[in-house]
């Protein structure tokens, strides 16, 4: 199993019961529960020949149904989390999908944590929300040249899977909600393996939720940040983190896959500012070290294929610092952060340039936190996964 998985399943496992909350609050105040279900037809995006008829059933792969059991709760109101974040919930979740080709692409089964809140409150009972789920989806059909040979584009049975819906949401009873939106998702292994041309689907969301314990009342702010003296404001996160990734080289005419798996290792120091109690942004100083960056330069004359070698590039052809600003959404237990960035020290084509971060952090203890990210390149190539530990100085 990839340290990719590894991490991954403690994140869906351990994370859920821990929160940056108070250990006073949690001992004095019960969580509130809700199960739901949610069905969600969607539309496979054609980034690829494959989806559209050029594989062994000679059928387009353009339509993908799932079915949702979800577990969620949220903290109760008398609760600090509960105060300030009235309506956020959060909980774990399990689908069953289904792209209707099932020799080729399979019927993965996605394991996931999720959170959501209000957007805005349009009515009495009616409200615009959103919520994300990141997790694993197990049980695909990944690429293999004899047994599968059309699916260039999984590479591995276990991907990970990202979801963003929008949807309103109407109280239909007391304890009732009926929930009804749109989404968009995407599957992938992060370059642990080859192919990693990724899934991304389009849809309808609909379902169908009951509540068990008292409604959520409206929040009460507990200290302002723009209360606080200007040092207080800020916030600084240290992160180490580490994976593995597949390398593939572009040649004029053809392109090949590198044999073996190469290693990264990075650190991220982010100093944020608190605007709110929902959002902070920054600048942080990134620095990478990438075992498979410009191998292109240092091929052995002669090799190719599964017999490639290369001479091992200086390190300083492998090791970048950049500079990226950030945002990131605060809400109990998770944090999503983004991050634009480029390479103020580089050497070689492959560490040039920009880059993009979308990382989730999931807080064990106040100050501890699970770091889970993917960093792309150039505002197009995947690059890597960036999975680690976090501590965060400064106030909470």
């Amino acid at each position: 199993m990839h340290l990719f998985h590894f991490l991954s399943l403690l994140l869906l496992f351990f994370a859920l019961p821990l929160s940056a909350d108070s250990p006073d609050s949690l001992r004095h105040s019960k969580p509130v529960h809700a199960i739901g279900i949610d069905f969600r037809p969607g539309y496979v995006i054609p980034t690829r020949s494959f989806f559209e008829g050029e594989n062994a059933s000679g059928e387009p792969i353009n339509t993908v149904i799932s079915a949702h059991l979800k577990y969620t709760f949220r903290f109760a109101s008398d609760s600090r989390l509960g105060r300030l974040y009235p309506y956020a919930y959060q909980g774990i979740g399990v689908s069953y999908n289904n792209f209707f080709n099932s020799a080729e692409v399979g019927n993965p089964v996605a394991v996931y944590v999720f959170q959501g809140s209000r957007i805005a409150r349009l009515a009495s009972r009616l409200s615009l929300d959103y919520e994300w789920n990141f997790g694993a989806s197990f049980g695909w059909k990944k690429y293999d040249p004899l047994d599968n040979p059309y699916n260039r584009i999984v590479g591995s049975r276990i991907n990970a899977y990202l979801n963003l819906g929008f949807f309103l949401n109407w109280e239909i009873a007391p304890q009732w909600n009926l929930t009804a939106g749109v989404e968009v998702t995407h599957y992938s292994n992060g370059n642990t393996n080859y192919p990693n041309s990724g899934v991304n689907t389009v849809g309808a969301r609909m379902g169908l939720v009951r509540s068990f314990g008292p409604e959520p009342k409206e929040p009460v702010i507990i200290v302002r940040p723009e209360a606080l003296p200007l040092a207080s404001r800020f916030s600084y996160d240290l992160i180490f983190y580490a994976s593995t990734r597949k390398r593939g080289i572009i040649w004029p005419d053809h392109g090949e896959l590198v044999p073996g798996s190469f290693a990264v290792l990075g650190m991220n120091f982010n100093p944020m500012y608190r605007f709110n109690h929902y959002l902070r942004a920054g600048l942080s100083l990134d620095a990478q070290y990438d075992e498979s960056a410009n191998l292109k330069e240092h091929l052995v004359e002669g090799t190719s294929g599964a017999d490639m070698k290369f001479y091992r590039p200086p390190f300083r052809e492998q090791f970048a610092v950049g500079l990226s600003a950030r945002a990131e959404l605060n809400m109990p237990i998770f944090s999503v952060n983004f991050g634009v960035g480029y390479n103020v020290i580089h050497k070689g084509e492959d560490t040039r340039g920009f880059y993009q971060i979308l990382a989730l952090k999931a807080f064990v203890t106040r100050r501890l936190f699970l770091h889970v990210g993917y960093q792309l390149s150039k505002f197009r190539d995947p690059n890597n996964l960036m999975l680690g530990l976090g501590w965060r100085f400064g106030r909470q």
